[in-house]
């Protein structure tokens, strides 16, 4: 739960669902420096890693689909004077944006592609987009892991007359062919306590950290590296598969 002015919506739930994650970015920052050049954050939301690494001093480009988010994230940009260039785009269809080092595709983000098809495109996009020796770095979670996670109940909440109350808590988990859909429970209380509730369901494709590799090697993208992330702050654990850009002769398209 937290309490904020409801501003604009999109940016609202997207900062309480995804937001409040830190545990992968001692992850990306290490990858970073292993890089050393241009990083691209696919799925950026409002800037949870990109603003990290641009902090630390690294050249950032963020590519988010929704360009409510993407103005949030320039929007802190400004205020902390860091420098983040953003792009407005569908990873499943990465434009000619530049070549870059390291690519990252934190919190499931590869698992919401919505299938092996529209996966395949988002990893020869990538592969297009690294540059020789690149880095591509996508976070995935066992959903097998997450069908058995404990759903608590959403406890009520009331107005306390001064700010807006926002929650946002997942509902319920239900198997679906090749995933599951994650139902969230969103609940906005006015300071007069009002509330307003509509349900969001996400939707996630079940896929290994081996079925991720052996797709990226079709793109040209070789394993090297896998890390474990644990569970932190009500959020899944997840692996990281780490690839890099192979020889140009092997990467598609």
């Amino acid at each position: 739960m937290s309490e904020a002015s409801p501003g604009d919506s999109a940016v609202l739930w997207h900062d309480l669902e995804c937001g409040g994650y830190s545990g992968d970015l001692p992850l990306w920052r290490e990858l970073a420096r292993q890089a050393n050049g241009p990083v691209l954050d696919l799925g950026a939301g409002t800037g949870r890693v990109a603003l990290e690494l641009a902090a630390a001093g690294y050249e950032v480009t963020a590519l988010d689909s929704d360009p409510l988010l993407l103005d949030e994230l320039a929007r802190r940009a400004v205020n902390a004077g860091i420098e983040v260039t953003c792009q407005l785009a569908d990873a499943r269809r990465l434009p000619a944006i530049g070549r870059f080092a390291l690519i990252v595709a934190p919190m499931q983000f590869v698992q919401l592609m919505g299938g092996a098809a529209p996966r395949a495109e988002l990893l020869a996009g990538v592969a297009s987009c690294l540059a020789p020796g690149g880095i591509f770095a996508a976070a995935i979670s066992d959903l097998g892991e997450a069908m058995g996670a404990e759903i608590a109940e959403p406890s009520p909440h009331a107005g306390d007359g001064r700010s807006w109350v926002c929650s946002s808590v997942p509902l319920r988990i239900r198997r679906k062919p090749g995933g599951i859909d994650v139902e969230w429970l969103r609940r906005l209380i006015s300071p007069t306590g009002d509330v307003t509730e509509e349900l969001h369901t996400e939707t996630l494709d079940f896929l290994t950290p081996q079925e991720l590799e052996r797709e990226a090697e079709r793109e040209g993208l070789i394993a090297e590296d896998s890390r474990e992330l644990s569970h932190a702050d009500g959020y899944i654990g997840s692996t990281v598969v780490v690839c890099r850009r192979g020889p140009p002769g092997r990467v598609s398209g």
